[in-house]
């Protein structure tokens, strides 16, 4: 078996060069200069340092390796093949297209290896934070001292577009804060972006800026010397600070006329300039063609298999010493609920129906979460600096911490003290991604909180957990114009319409606490990512029978039936959230004009689309005016209302007032509703 110091490093470091050039020019698409610049680095971390098994790529404690600038991911599919991972040369010949496990950014889920989904800027560093946390947060709850199950390193490759990227700042400031000391950045220092030389537009004294987070800095390392290298992730182990290692690298390395400028970042090398390179760099073979020596010196599939049957045994170990532990330590890695789930879930709901309280939904959201919290062990909370208003606390809930801090001076954990409620501060798009990476990770079942109209800065979080379907939860509470007196600013008009556009993404807008109940359960079982939404104003209870509570987790169901006489007029109002209880005084009115009124509750419209045909048409019948109401925008209604519908809806931005004059003055009244109604029945 070879030594890292036997291994051909040049050798190594050219087969990734090779690839890159040869797959980017076969699809003529890609990112040849990044691959081409890192590959010494990705020598040095993947062949010395990096813990995986090839042969189990979803080993537990494997090391988490992120690609955040994704852009270049020849460079990680490289990898993958080189060191063993089922990821055949037929899918480099087939990169970039259709159904390859090669697509142009890493995908989570495609292909064996890929941790998750990287491509927009800055948040590969951000999944990165959240793998290190939980990693830190597992190790702190399940290791023992004479026992360590958990122990793993999050390395991430990022370069000067993640930085740029504002979420950079939010993910790695937290990081500091919280001394993830096993989280290592390796720096693609190499000065260009696609407009050229970054000193134009990005000036920042990176080291000084990550050393004032709180991180531990490696300065000026020869990204293309890989002992140089070796030697600096060497020394971010033993820090007790998240690292920074600054490699000052030249892209597109070995293209004799491409390296070192844009024009070899986001385009193929052409046959002229990679047939130059090959002789440039003394890589004497054809297109996709790997020496044995070279294959035989990557190979991480030995080495991987010893190291996972070494953890084996100290679990077995473990297991015999501490068996509950092991048991539920098992269970959470497999992603699987405990076994009462159904029954506890169950009681979640009924408890609320029996409660008959009128209470806020932000509210009703924090008595699920103490029934949550009872029975889930993994539930792991959190807010962006708002924990008092989006109620995302519990009784028993304990915060987050950093150890050495002083009011945590007598920890037994080094670097992180457990905890199972994050104040993430004022960093919704950090937050997110933090989030991402935690449910990716495994071990936990991350949920945050902000203000609804600060979906916008967590957004492209929100669309990355939807491509991945990583079970993340997403609170978002002070919906609409109810928030009231903080005025337009903070009134959220379009998020809940346009969260609901996002494929992947269940959003739930719940009308009372039984509803709430029902959207928690639903998104702590659903295979995927969920955004709850909450009222900062109480919401009337509504009685159900059990039938309708069962059909609330089918997104839509009749909550007020017309009556057995029905008239010869009828119509459907459907709402959503606090909307709910205008359409049901609604009904009355209408009633004394003659008018039957059925009101449809429609907690979530993603999942009851769904619903088979017999379903749907059940609740909503073919040939029945219909009228939506719903304090946002009026658009996305118009498929369940048809031209020929109503809606009560607003269609401009808020005002600054109560919250019961701003749902008068935009027309959220029953007088209105009726006006509607009557008006859609006359057309």
């Amino acid at each position: 078996m070879m030594t890292p110091t036997s291994r051909p490093s040049a050798l190594m470091a050219n087969a990734i060069r090779a690839l890159a050039m040869d797959a980017v020019q076969q699809a003529n698409s890609g990112h040849p200069g990044m691959p081409m610049g890192m590959a010494e680095i990705g020598v040095a971390l993947w062949s010395r340092h990096l813990k995986h098994n090839p042969a189990n790529p979803h080993w537990f404690d494997r090391d988490r390796f992120v690609l955040s600038n994704g852009h270049g991911s020849i460079l990680l599919y490289s990898l993958l093949h080189l060191t063993g991972y089922d990821l055949p040369m037929s899918e480099f010949k087939n990169f970039r297209q259709l159904h390859s496990k090669t697509p142009g950014h890493p995908e989570y889920g495609m292909t064996d290896g890929v941790e998750t989904t990287t491509g927009p800027l800055g948040q590969g560093v951000g999944n990165a934070v959240g793998m290190a946390l939980a990693e830190a947060l597992l190790a702190a709850e399940f290791n023992k001292a004479d026992a360590k199950i958990v122990d793993h390193y999050t390395y991430v490759f990022l370069g000067d577009g993640c930085l740029m990227e504002g979420i950079s700042h939010e993910a790695c400031s937290l990081a500091g804060t919280l001394k993830l000391n096993k989280l290592i950045a390796l720096y693609d220092d190499n000065g260009i972006s696609i407009d050229g030389r970054v000193e134009h537009w990005f000036h920042d004294d990176t080291p000084k800026r990550f050393e004032a987070y709180g991180w531990n800095v490696v300065r000026g390392v020869d990204g293309h010397d890989v002992d140089a290298v070796d030697a600096a992730i060497a020394q971010a182990k033993n820090s007790d600070k998240p690292t920074l290692i600054c490699c000052r690298t030249v892209i597109g390395k070995g293209a004799p006329t491409k390296a070192g400028g844009h024009d070899a970042h986001g385009a193929p090398l052409g046959d002229k300039e990679i047939a130059a390179t090959r002789a440039a760099i003394g890589w004497n073979y054809g297109p996709f063609e790997i020496p044995a020596e070279v294959y035989a010196a990557w190979d991480a599939k030995e080495q991987g298999t010893h190291a996972e049957a070494e953890w084996n045994k100290s679990f077995d170990a473990y297991r015999a010493k501490y068996g509950s532990e092991a048991a539920e330590f098992s269970r959470r890695m497999n992603g699987e609920l405990p076994a009462n789930w159904a029954e506890a879930a169950a009681k979640i709901i009924e408890d609320a129906n029996q409660k008959v309280e009128t209470i806020a939904t932000r509210k009703a959201s924090q008595n699920t979460i103490e029934g949550l919290a009872a029975t889930l062990p993994e539930l792991l909370g959190g807010s962006a600096d708002l924990t008092g208003s989006n109620l995302t606390n519990w009784k028993a809930s304990k915060a987050v911490r950093a150890a050495g801090d002083a009011e945590n001076a007598n920890t037994n954990h080094a670097g992180i003290q457990w905890g199972n409620h994050i104040n993430y501060g004022v960093r919704e798009f950090g937050m997110s991604a933090a989030i991402n990476g935690i449910a990716v990770h495994g071990g936990y079942r991350p949920f945050g909180g902000t203000f609804l109209t600060f979906s916008d800065y967590s957004r492209n979080a929100l669309r990355v957990a939807a491509l991945m379907k990583s079970r993340s939860i997403f609170v978002f509470t002070h919906d609409s114009i109810g928030l009231g007196e903080d005025g337009p600013t903070h009134q959220s008009i379009e998020h809940v319409s346009s969260l609901r556009l996002i494929p992947n993404l269940q959003t739930w807008r719940p009308a009372d606490t039984v509803e709430t109940a029902v959207a928690w359960t639903h998104a702590i079982a659903h295979h995927g990512p969920s955004t709850l939404i909450f009222s900062r104003q109480n919401l009337q209870y509504s009685l159900r029978n059990d039938i309708q509570i069962a059909n609330i987790a089918k997104g839509g169901y009749v909550l007020r039936d017309w009556n057995d006489d029905i008239p010869a007029r009828k119509i459907i109002l459907i709402a959503t959230g606090s909307e709910v209880q205008l359409a049901m005084e609604a009904v009355e009115a209408l009633a004394k004009e003659g008018i039957g009124a059925r009101v449809v509750s429609m907690p979530c419209t993603n999942i009851f689309d769904k619903q088979d045909v017999e379903y749907r048409e059940r609740v909503l019948p073919k040939g029945v005016l219909r009228v939506a109401i719903e304090a946002g925008v009026t658009d996305s209604w118009r498929k369940y209302v048809g031209l020929e519908g109503g809606v009560v809806g607003i269609d401009t931005f808020g005002e600054s007032a109560p919250a019961g004059a701003l749902f008068k003055h935009f027309g959220f009244t029953v007088e209105n509703v009726v006006k509607t109604a009557k008006a859609v029945l006359a057309a």
